[in-house]
């Protein structure tokens, strides 16, 4: 319903923020890693939103960096994972951080989340693992097209692969990923998807 919402800063809470637009003050349940990115009381801000719809209630969720809230969308959709707990992960760890832990099974980092125990560490890691590979089909991976120099095609597919299941179009990820090899010196495939990531989640 919303996709970002920018105006003045008016309100920094421990989880939530005010956003106050033509007379209008949005407020936004949020972590404290995204309330540390804004500015000042007063400032001009913009701000990713979900809005997420209950049986009983509406809340509108946002973050400063739009990899936060494609992650965000990720996570609310592993069974047993509600706004709380994704919110939680997100204040622990970068998007880019997470999907690296759920790619190399590392379910003792994401366990060190508060309030995520081991088992439920190991749940995200078994439904996210599959659905952040699932394209890599022939008509999805398109490696040959894009720039990568010396780079593996492998690495490359299984970057493209993510960036792919997060919803990232074929123009938005192939410019991502050759500028994050040929600007940010990126060779692995972990510093490949961080800084494609990080180029995205600013455009």
């Amino acid at each position: 319903m919303f996709d970002y919402i920018k105006g003045e800063l008016v309100f920094k809470g421990d989880n939530s923020v005010v956003v106050e637009n033509n007379g209008i003050g949005y407020l936004i349940t949020t972590n404290q890693r995204t309330i540390s990115l804004l500015d000042d009381i007063n400032s001009a801000v913009k701000i990713y939103t979900k809005l997420v719809h209950k049986e009983d209630s509406m809340t509108l969720v946002g973050f400063k960096q739009k990899e936060d809230r494609v992650i965000f969308d990720v996570l609310t959709s592993v069974s047993g994972i509600g706004t709380k707990v994704a919110l939680v992960l997100l204040d622990e760890f970068s998007g880019s951080e997470l999907i690296d832990y759920v790619i190399t099974e590392d379910y003792k980092s994401i366990s060190r989340a508060k309030g995520v125990g081991v088992k439920l560490a190991q749940k995200i890691i078994i439904e996210l693992k599959g659905k952040l590979t699932a394209a890599k089909t022939a008509k999805d991976i398109i490696t040959g097209k894009i720039d990568t120099g010396k780079i593996p095609e492998n690495i490359i597919s299984d970057v493209q692969s993510i960036l792919i299941s997060l919803g990232y179009n074929q123009n938005e990820y192939t410019k991502a990923i050759e500028f994050a090899i040929k600007n940010k010196n990126a060779s692995s495939g972990e510093d490949i998807l961080k800084e494609a990531l990080s180029i995205l989640s600013n455009t």
